[in-house]
């Protein structure tokens, strides 16, 4: 049966409805909120805000306040509960588990049948769409799919309610015909131990035909690393001679490249990233030679943006649709969806750089910035000067972390940086120069408290153990999936773990 033909033609209608949301996001955005209220106007939350009365977005902002996961827990644990037509119509049975980047704190997302279908599946197959029309002729559906997904089984509950990751619940529920092509077999996609999983992941994919890889870079880089191990292979594509696709997203690419360049050194390669999270799918990078990342402006989100420089979390004044944002400014990302987040903040902040169609680049978290000193360093300049470091001293990131260090005896201090490379530079003293010239051109604010070194001094780099993060993440019992170390933070004590414990490992390599 000519299972590709199908698929690509199949997959190929969904381009007349990408091209007018692409064209037309505003009316696509006003009928978004118009569904959502008008679905769930008669549940315990529409009833509060008195959704019936609701014909604006002016309207909306009005009479719901902004949320978080802490306004929202109370509504969300009367669901895990059993309780129907709290958020969203009807019984809300799935959770995903997210503890975000750095905080310790467990959240129990919900997820319901809309969400799940008409959003994260929808925003896979738009993804796929747009690649079969910028590049004719795949045949993708011939080989198979590897996907690195979260490392929680579901786990049901009394009431019919189950908890997991959101990979777990998309592997649980994917059709028949897409989850002939997905590998590696159920049983081991969603073991909980992590190191255990990537072994027989290795083993049991290492004799696929595999063309399509998905997961988050740093996961994936070790899963590649162990199977050159086992086969002996100098890079995947010995392995994997029909790859042709990495699908990325959950954080910058840019420091990995260096590695992935190594691990898929041909030229046919291509890379795609997805902005897609426990909470929602809500980009995807749409065009051949550009990241930045199309808006999903009709799949069942409603997008609210507020202004970095106006953000006060919950009490923030000025929060402003689509059509009132403007180019080039960082905006934190709010919205509403059919998972029951109403007005969330989600704590990502955006930066749009194209309105015709929307697009924008991920620049960071609301929570994670380092001020100490003025500077206002964000997450994106801190992964463009350290991507921009690695490619001038051909050195390849594993994994890093910053935060500020101060001189009392002076008044001064400066950023250090923690870093586990995978291969590291000849000089450490030129990729330190390289970082802090690179964060000058990209950060006024940085370059004058750097001026003399009077306010800032150069940055420190501390080289920590390769394996330093991951211990992290086992130690938290965040190992795999979805979880992150923290980037930027304006309080030592994560790097100071870091620091310590990379001392440890290095002490018991000697014993």
């Amino acid at each position: 049966m000519p299972f590709n033909s199908v698929f690509s033609h199949i997959i190929k209608k969904r381009i007349p409805r990408i091209n007018r949301f692409s064209e037309d996001p505003i009316s696509c955005q006003k009928e978004n909120l118009k569904f959502l209220l008008t679905t769930a106007a008669y549940t315990t939350f529409g009833k509060q805000y008195d959704y019936n009365h609701i014909h604006s977005v002016k309207s909306f902002q009005a009479k719901v306040p902004l949320s978080n996961y802490d306004s929202l827990k109370p509504y969300i644990e009367r669901q895990l509960l059993g309780e129907v037509n709290v958020l969203w119509p009807g019984k809300t049975s799935w959770f995903a588990k997210s503890s975000g980047t750095s905080s310790n704190k467990e959240k129990l997302l919900p997820i319901t049948v809309d969400s799940l279908y008409e959003n994260h599946y929808a925003g896979g197959k738009d993804l796929l769409a747009l690649y079969y029309q910028n590049f004719p002729n795949r045949k993708l559906y011939n080989a198979k799919h590897l996907i690195i997904g979260g490392s929680t089984q579901i786990q049901s509950m009394s009431n019919d309610t189950s908890i997991g990751d959101l990979s777990a619940f998309i592997v649980e529920n994917l059709p028949w015909w897409t989850e002939i092509r997905r590998t590696p077999k159920r049983e081991i996609a969603l073991m909980n131990n992590w190191e255990e999983k990537l072994d027989k992941m290795a083993y049991a994919t290492i004799n696929e035909n595999i063309c399509i890889i998905a997961g988050l870079p740093s996961w994936t880089s070790i899963l590649m690393k162990k199977i050159l191990t086992i086969t002996g292979k100098t890079n995947i594509h010995e392995v994997w001679p029909n790859l042709e696709l990495y699908i990325h997203g959950g954080m910058n690419f840019s420091p990995y490249e260096k590695t992935f360049n190594t691990l898929f050194p041909d030229p046919k390669m291509n890379y795609v990233e997805a902005y897609n999270s426990s909470e929602g799918y809500f980009g995807l990078q749409d065009q051949v030679n550009s990241k930045n990342l199309l808006l999903l402006s009709d799949s069942h989100v409603f997008y609210e943006f507020i202004p970095m420089e106006d953000y006060d979390g919950l009490q923030s004044k000025t929060v402003l649709s689509l059509e009132e944002i403007e180019l080039n400014k960082e905006y934190a990302l709010v919205i509403s969806t059919s998972a029951g987040l109403w007005r969330y903040i989600i704590g990502d902040t955006i930066k749009f750089v194209e309105d015709s169609p929307y697009r924008f680049q991920v620049t960071g978290r609301t929570t994670q910035f380092i001020n100490a000193f003025g500077e206002k360093l964000l997450m994106i300049h801190a992964e463009k000067a350290i991507a921009k470091a690695a490619n001038e001293c051909k050195a390849a990131i594993k994994d890093y972390t910053v935060a500020p260090f101060y001189n009392e005896q002076k008044g001064n201090g400066g950023h250090e940086w923690a870093i586990s490379f995978d291969r590291q530079p000849e000089d450490i003293s030129e990729f330190q120069q390289q970082i802090d010239n690179e964060l000058k051109q990209l950060n006024g604010d940085y370059f004058g408290k750097r001026a003399h070194d009077i306010n800032m001094i150069a940055p420190k780099i501390r080289v920590v153990e390769p394996d330093v993060f991951d211990s992290w993440l086992k130690s938290k019992n965040k190992l795999g999936g979805q979880h992150k170390v923290p980037r930027l933070s304006e309080e030592r004590s994560f790097i100071e773990e870091i620091l310590d414990l990379s001392i440890s490992l290095q002490s018991n390599s000697y014993i």
